[in-house]
Protein backbone atom coordinates (compact mmCIF):
# COMPACT_ATOMS: atom_id res chain seq x y z
CA UNK A 1 0.00 0.00 0.00
CA UNK A 2 2.49 2.48 0.90
CA UNK A 3 4.87 1.31 -2.41
CA UNK A 4 1.84 2.56 -4.24
CA UNK A 5 0.97 5.90 -2.70
CA UNK A 6 4.47 7.02 -3.18
CA UNK A 7 4.03 5.79 -6.62
CA UNK A 8 1.11 8.08 -7.22
CA UNK A 9 2.55 10.88 -5.87
CA UNK A 10 5.76 10.70 -8.09
CA UNK A 11 2.83 10.93 -10.88
CA UNK A 12 0.97 13.07 -9.35
CA UNK A 13 4.76 15.39 -8.58
CA UNK A 14 5.23 14.87 -13.02
CA UNK A 15 1.54 16.13 -13.32
CA UNK A 16 2.19 19.14 -11.40
CA UNK A 17 5.20 20.00 -12.98
CA UNK A 18 3.52 20.39 -16.43
CA UNK A 19 0.84 22.36 -15.03
CA UNK A 20 0.64 25.51 -12.59
CA UNK A 21 1.33 24.11 -9.51
CA UNK A 22 0.64 27.20 -7.60
CA UNK A 23 -2.95 27.71 -9.04
CA UNK A 24 -4.11 23.97 -8.22
CA UNK A 25 -2.68 24.79 -4.78
CA UNK A 26 -4.71 28.31 -4.80
CA UNK A 27 -1.65 30.32 -3.73
CA UNK A 28 -1.91 32.32 -6.48
CA UNK A 29 -5.08 34.28 -6.14
CA UNK A 30 -5.19 37.45 -3.97
CA UNK A 31 -7.00 35.38 -1.22
CA UNK A 32 -4.57 32.58 -1.44
CA UNK A 33 -1.69 35.11 -0.89
CA UNK A 34 -3.17 36.19 2.20
CA UNK A 35 -3.51 32.38 3.02
CA UNK A 36 -0.22 31.65 2.35
CA UNK A 37 1.63 34.60 3.82
CA UNK A 38 -0.23 33.60 6.72
CA UNK A 39 1.33 29.69 6.66
CA UNK A 40 4.85 31.54 6.64
CA UNK A 41 4.29 32.97 9.78
CA UNK A 42 3.01 29.83 11.39
CA UNK A 43 5.69 27.47 10.11
CA UNK A 44 8.36 29.58 10.06
CA UNK A 45 7.85 31.69 13.71
CA UNK A 46 9.35 29.57 16.33
CA UNK A 47 12.72 28.75 14.04
CA UNK A 48 15.64 30.26 15.72
CA UNK A 49 19.18 30.98 14.75
CA UNK A 50 21.60 28.49 14.11
CA UNK A 51 18.78 25.58 13.83
CA UNK A 52 18.92 22.74 11.24
CA UNK A 53 14.97 22.25 9.71
CA UNK A 54 13.61 20.14 7.38
CA UNK A 55 10.88 20.67 5.20
CA UNK A 56 8.75 17.76 4.22
CA UNK A 57 6.77 18.02 0.65
CA UNK A 58 8.81 20.99 -0.66
CA UNK A 59 7.05 21.12 -3.96
CA UNK A 60 8.03 23.53 -6.05
CA UNK A 61 9.94 25.55 -3.25
CA UNK A 62 6.87 28.05 -2.74
CA UNK A 63 7.44 27.76 1.14
CA UNK A 64 10.98 27.16 1.08
CA UNK A 65 12.14 30.32 0.06
CA UNK A 66 10.78 31.81 3.26
CA UNK A 67 11.92 29.28 5.11
CA UNK A 68 15.18 29.78 3.90
CA UNK A 69 15.23 33.82 4.57
CA UNK A 70 15.60 32.61 8.43
CA UNK A 71 18.83 32.11 9.70
CA UNK A 72 18.59 28.34 9.94
CA UNK A 73 20.24 25.55 7.42
CA UNK A 74 17.54 24.24 5.51
CA UNK A 75 17.09 20.51 4.06
CA UNK A 76 14.06 20.33 1.49
CA UNK A 77 13.02 16.38 0.57
CA UNK A 78 10.18 15.68 -1.79
CA UNK A 79 9.30 12.10 -3.19
CA UNK A 80 9.04 13.86 -6.52
CA UNK A 81 12.01 14.39 -8.70
CA UNK A 82 10.18 17.02 -10.85
CA UNK A 83 9.19 18.52 -7.75
CA UNK A 84 12.83 18.88 -6.90
CA UNK A 85 13.94 20.24 -10.02
CA UNK A 86 11.84 22.63 -10.04
CA UNK A 87 12.64 23.66 -6.52
CA UNK A 88 16.61 23.70 -7.52
CA UNK A 89 15.59 26.29 -10.34
CA UNK A 90 13.05 28.27 -9.08
CA UNK A 91 15.66 29.07 -5.75
CA UNK A 92 18.82 28.87 -8.27
CA UNK A 93 22.09 30.76 -6.55
CA UNK A 94 19.54 32.75 -4.34
CA UNK A 95 20.53 30.77 -0.96
CA UNK A 96 23.38 28.94 0.04
CA UNK A 97 21.69 27.58 3.20
CA UNK A 98 19.26 25.29 1.36
CA UNK A 99 19.44 21.62 0.31
CA UNK A 100 17.32 20.03 -2.37
CA UNK A 101 16.78 16.13 -1.71
CA UNK A 102 14.62 13.93 -3.04
CA UNK A 103 13.90 11.57 -0.28
CA UNK A 104 10.65 8.97 1.22
CA UNK A 105 9.41 10.60 3.63
CA UNK A 106 8.79 7.12 5.33
CA UNK A 107 12.47 5.98 4.96
CA UNK A 108 15.11 8.82 4.85
CA UNK A 109 19.01 8.65 4.55
CA UNK A 110 18.95 10.94 7.33
CA UNK A 111 20.70 10.22 11.31
CA UNK A 112 18.86 9.97 13.79
CA UNK A 113 18.31 12.95 16.05
CA UNK A 114 19.46 15.24 13.19
CA UNK A 115 17.17 18.09 13.09
CA UNK A 116 15.39 20.66 15.64
CA UNK A 117 12.56 21.22 13.22
CA UNK A 118 10.22 19.37 10.97
CA UNK A 119 7.87 21.65 8.65
CA UNK A 120 5.50 21.09 5.92
CA UNK A 121 2.66 22.61 4.06
CA UNK A 122 -0.37 20.70 3.04
CA UNK A 123 2.12 17.22 2.87
CA UNK A 124 1.10 15.13 5.83
CA UNK A 125 -2.50 14.52 3.90
CA UNK A 126 -0.70 12.97 0.89
CA UNK A 127 1.04 10.09 3.27
CA UNK A 128 0.43 7.33 5.64
CA UNK A 129 0.96 9.53 8.34
CA UNK A 130 1.48 6.56 10.71
CA UNK A 131 5.02 6.15 8.95
CA UNK A 132 5.82 9.63 8.48
CA UNK A 133 5.76 10.31 11.88
CA UNK A 134 7.34 7.23 13.18
CA UNK A 135 10.00 8.70 10.59
CA UNK A 136 9.90 12.34 11.81
CA UNK A 137 10.01 11.34 15.57
CA UNK A 138 12.87 9.46 14.50
CA UNK A 139 15.09 12.18 12.77
CA UNK A 140 13.62 15.31 15.17
CA UNK A 141 16.14 16.10 18.45
CA UNK A 142 15.09 16.00 21.62
CA UNK A 143 13.62 18.70 22.42
CA UNK A 144 12.68 19.75 18.51
CA UNK A 145 9.37 20.51 17.39
CA UNK A 146 6.98 19.60 14.46
CA UNK A 147 5.06 22.45 12.28
CA UNK A 148 2.29 21.11 9.74
CA UNK A 149 -0.52 22.95 8.08
CA UNK A 150 -2.82 20.44 6.83
CA UNK A 151 -6.38 20.34 5.30
CA UNK A 152 -9.69 19.90 8.20
CA UNK A 153 -11.95 16.89 7.52
CA UNK A 154 -14.42 18.70 9.41
CA UNK A 155 -14.51 21.43 6.43
CA UNK A 156 -17.81 20.53 4.26
CA UNK A 157 -16.20 21.68 0.90
CA UNK A 158 -12.68 19.33 1.94
CA UNK A 159 -15.03 16.61 2.92
CA UNK A 160 -16.61 16.61 -0.02
CA UNK A 161 -13.19 16.95 -2.30
CA UNK A 162 -11.26 14.48 -0.33
CA UNK A 163 -14.05 11.45 -0.73
CA UNK A 164 -15.24 11.96 -3.93
CA UNK A 165 -12.71 10.19 -6.54
CA UNK A 166 -13.95 12.45 -9.40
CA UNK A 167 -14.24 15.39 -7.91
CA UNK A 168 -10.67 14.94 -6.36
CA UNK A 169 -9.50 14.18 -9.60
CA UNK A 170 -10.67 17.33 -11.30
CA UNK A 171 -9.55 19.58 -8.82
CA UNK A 172 -6.09 18.27 -9.11
CA UNK A 173 -5.60 16.17 -6.19
CA UNK A 174 -3.48 13.35 -6.17
CA UNK A 175 -5.18 9.47 -5.45
CA UNK A 176 -4.55 8.99 -2.48
CA UNK A 177 -4.41 12.47 -0.41
CA UNK A 178 -6.57 12.73 2.29
CA UNK A 179 -7.59 15.20 5.30
CA UNK A 180 -7.52 15.29 9.23
CA UNK A 181 -9.76 15.51 11.95
CA UNK A 182 -8.29 16.98 14.89
CA UNK A 183 -9.50 14.33 17.57
CA UNK A 184 -7.87 11.01 14.85
CA UNK A 185 -4.35 13.49 14.14
CA UNK A 186 -3.84 14.20 18.00
CA UNK A 187 -4.36 10.50 19.02
CA UNK A 188 -1.98 9.52 16.28
CA UNK A 189 0.72 12.35 17.37
CA UNK A 190 0.75 11.29 21.14
CA UNK A 191 1.05 7.70 19.70
CA UNK A 192 4.10 8.20 18.14
CA UNK A 193 5.68 9.83 21.21
CA UNK A 194 4.69 13.47 20.61
CA UNK A 195 3.93 16.01 23.52
CA UNK A 196 3.35 19.86 24.01
CA UNK A 197 0.13 18.78 20.99
CA UNK A 198 -1.47 21.76 19.38
CA UNK A 199 -4.13 21.69 16.72
CA UNK A 200 -5.85 24.22 15.82
CA UNK A 201 -8.75 24.96 13.16
CA UNK A 202 -8.34 28.43 10.99
CA UNK A 203 -9.02 29.71 7.80
CA UNK A 204 -12.29 30.56 6.30
CA UNK A 205 -11.18 32.52 3.92
CA UNK A 206 -11.84 30.78 0.48
CA UNK A 207 -9.07 31.14 -1.97
CA UNK A 208 -11.53 31.93 -4.83
CA UNK A 209 -13.07 35.35 -3.07
CA UNK A 210 -13.06 37.62 -5.23
CA UNK A 211 -10.32 40.61 -4.71
CA UNK A 212 -12.82 43.16 -4.31
CA UNK A 213 -14.53 41.43 -1.16
CA UNK A 214 -11.55 39.88 1.12
CA UNK A 215 -11.18 43.99 2.92
CA UNK A 216 -15.23 43.05 3.99
CA UNK A 217 -15.05 39.65 4.49
CA UNK A 218 -11.56 39.17 6.79
CA UNK A 219 -13.29 40.40 9.51
CA UNK A 220 -15.86 38.39 9.70
CA UNK A 221 -13.77 35.15 8.82
CA UNK A 222 -11.26 36.53 11.53
CA UNK A 223 -14.67 36.55 13.79
CA UNK A 224 -15.49 32.80 12.87
CA UNK A 225 -12.48 31.53 14.22
CA UNK A 226 -12.89 32.80 17.69
CA UNK A 227 -16.24 30.93 17.81
CA UNK A 228 -15.45 27.63 18.94
CA UNK A 229 -18.05 25.45 17.69
CA UNK A 230 -17.90 27.45 14.27
CA UNK A 231 -14.06 27.18 14.12
CA UNK A 232 -14.10 23.05 14.09
CA UNK A 233 -15.20 23.51 10.70
CA UNK A 234 -12.41 26.29 9.33
CA UNK A 235 -10.54 25.18 6.12
CA UNK A 236 -7.34 23.67 7.79
CA UNK A 237 -5.84 22.92 10.89
CA UNK A 238 -2.27 24.01 12.43
CA UNK A 239 -0.69 21.20 14.08
CA UNK A 240 2.28 21.74 16.12
CA UNK A 241 4.18 19.29 18.95
CA UNK A 242 7.48 18.40 20.15
CA UNK A 243 9.54 15.53 20.99
CA UNK A 244 10.14 15.12 24.82
CA UNK A 245 13.65 16.36 25.53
Amino acid sequence: MADQRIENEIEHGKFLALNNAGEIWNWETPAGKIRWKRRVEMLTSSLKSGMIALEIGCGTGFFTREIAKKPVQVTAIDISPDMIDLARKNLLNEFSNVEFIVENAYQTSFADQTFHAVIGSSVLHHLDVDLALEEIYRVLKPGGYIAFTEPNMMNPQIALQKNIPALKKALGDSPDETAFFTWSIRKKLRKSGFTEIEITPFDFLHPRIPEALIKTLLPITDLAEKIPLLRQIAGSIYIKAKKQG
